[in-house]
């Protein structure tokens, strides 16, 4: 163990990238610190190698970044796109069920998962804690029967904010976890006290100092009532993962009700935990002494990906034929989108999208679920800058969601922001210009509207959008779209 953190620290300055077609012996001749260690070699090697089959993951040092970071996207809009597109699973539910595992030492399979960066980056935090992952085609196998390394570290966790998700569950099994404070997109302040204060009331002794959460338990976790002044999906997923283990009864209020929450509750349950409520506000939980393996667990379809997909027909005036959708999962953007004049019939799970010559502008506000997602602000802002009118748009989630208005700007969209509401008057046509993404769901914004704008258009950073789209460049080709991944 001792080796271990001192490979942990040695690494501190290691970044986790994922490129194509790696090897061992690249990433080890790529890091200095490997090169003048030998001794570490096999260590290092082990614990990121073996046991985890995914070709596409690798540590190479900070500075050699920038060569693959810089992706671009190169598209040539103006085309009315066609055809059919097959949603993948849900990230946002993949990443808690991956720290689910953590609560029952032994193997797990789940189904349907997405090939993405945030995936790769949650199973490198596993790996680091003694777990063996291996991913074939959206298959995902965890084994944490041999975890004992507890402490997320900063570099894997400043990627990605639900990296946080392990801490509840680390304590509720282990009675111990050293967590970073998470980082993730850059679109506002997502505080994690309202998931300390939680544990806390469940008995942890929780500590805030040089960067890390500190939590320590001395025996089960106790059940607690526990109220949050606001709901918060990442809080509800962590304490409904520590209660699962927890002696007695939790309840929460106020709890976040979207469906990746229920999702989780769902596959907890399948595991043997006890669960009522989830999808409302108050979710009760009767823990239990120890969990089954989740075994051929599938996640729920992608419901921001759907709402994307249903952008880009209404943007381009395309017929688009969308597959593996819970439309329930996305009401509210379904009647704003019908409302602004799109055709959308839902048949099972399946939806049939055709966008009108001109879309008419609507309003939205941005609200907790079931209300409009404010993951799909940015892509509804980008259909409205074509719309007939004038579109009024509230974001209430986060404080710093309009990154992404400078760009459109840039492509010719009319937008004024005000605080957090931003009126965007429709203009005729959009033309394309190089812009920069800022964050994932901004990246995804830019795509829509370079589809419609006249001429080529530059998206840098497209590695935001890799966090969260599975191979959105070969999705939208599909579809007749012009639109290329040019290498950094």
């Amino acid at each position: 163990m001792a080796k271990n953190r001192a490979a942990d620290q040695q690494c501190s300055s290691l970044s986790l990238l994922h490129l194509f077609t790696p090897s061992p012996n690249y990433c080890t001749a790529a890091c200095p610190f490997l090169r003048a260690n030998q001794a570490f070699k096999p260590l290092f090697l082990k614990s990121f190698f073996g046991g985890y089959n995914i070709n596409k993951s690798i540590i190479i040092p900070a500075g050699l970044q920038k060569e693959f970071l810089m992706d671009k996207f190169l598209i040539r809009g103006g085309k009315r796109l066609s055809g059919t597109v097959f949603v993948s699973g849900a990230k946002n539910a993949s990443l808690p069920l991956m720290a689910a595992t953590l609560l029952c030492p032994s193997r797990h399979s789940i189904n349907g998962v997405p090939d993405l960066r945030d995936i790769r980056t949650m199973s490198m935090l596993l790996q680091t804690f003694g777990a063996e992952v291996s991913f074939n085609k959206d298959k995902l196998e965890i084994d944490s029967s041999n975890v004992s390394f507890l402490e997320a570290p900063y570099e894997l966790v400043k990627t990605m904010r639900a990296s946080i998700l392990v801490l509840g569950p680390l304590l509720a099994r282990y009675g111990r976890a050293r967590v970073s404070l998470p980082g993730g997109c850059a679109i506002g302040s997502r505080p994690v006290n309202l998931h300390i204060e939680g544990l806390r009331l469940m008995g942890a002794e929780m500590v805030l100092e040089g960067g890390y959460i500190t939590a320590t338990s001395s025996g089960r976790l106790k059940g607690a009532r526990i109220y949050f002044d606001v709901p918060t999906v990442t809080g509800t997923e962590n304490l409904l993962m520590a209660a699962s283990l927890a002696q007695g009864i939790t309840i929460i209020e106020n709890a976040a009700k979207e469906p990746e929450v229920v999702d989780l509750a769902n596959a907890l349950s399948m595991m043997g935990a006890r669960i009522k409520g989830a999808g409302t506000e108050i979710i009760e939980i009767e823990g239990v002494s120890d969990l089954k393996p989740l075994k051929e667990y599938r996640v729920i379809p992608d419901r921001i990906e759907a709402a994307t997909f249903l952008c880009v027909a209404g943007i381009t005036g395309g017929d688009i034929t969308i597959k593996n959708v819970i439309p329930e999962h996305i009401e509210s953007v379904i009647a704003k989108l019908k409302e602004s004049g799109m055709e959308i019939i839902e048949a099972n799970d399946t939806l049939y999208a055709r966008g009108p010559e001109r879309i008419k502008s609507v309003n939205i506000k941005t609200m907790p679920y079931p209300g409009f997602p404010t993951d799909v602000q940015a892509q509804f802002m980008a259909l409205m800058t074509v719309a007939e009118g004038t579109s009024i748009i509230r974001e209430t989630i986060f404080e710093n969601r309009f990154m992404h208005v400078g760009e459109l700007r840039r492509l010719g969209a009319d937008i004024i922001t005000e605080g957090p509401v931003a009126t965007v008057k429709g203009v005729k046509e959009l033309r394309g210009a190089p812009v920069m993404s800022s964050d994932l769901r901004a990246s995804a914004g830019l795509v829509i509207a370079a589809l419609r704008a006249k001429g080529e258009t530059v998206i840098d950073r497209v590695y935001h959008l890799d966090r969260g789209y599975e191979r959105m460049e070969l999705k939208l080709q599909a579809l007749g779209a012009e639109i290329e991944r040019v290498k950094g």
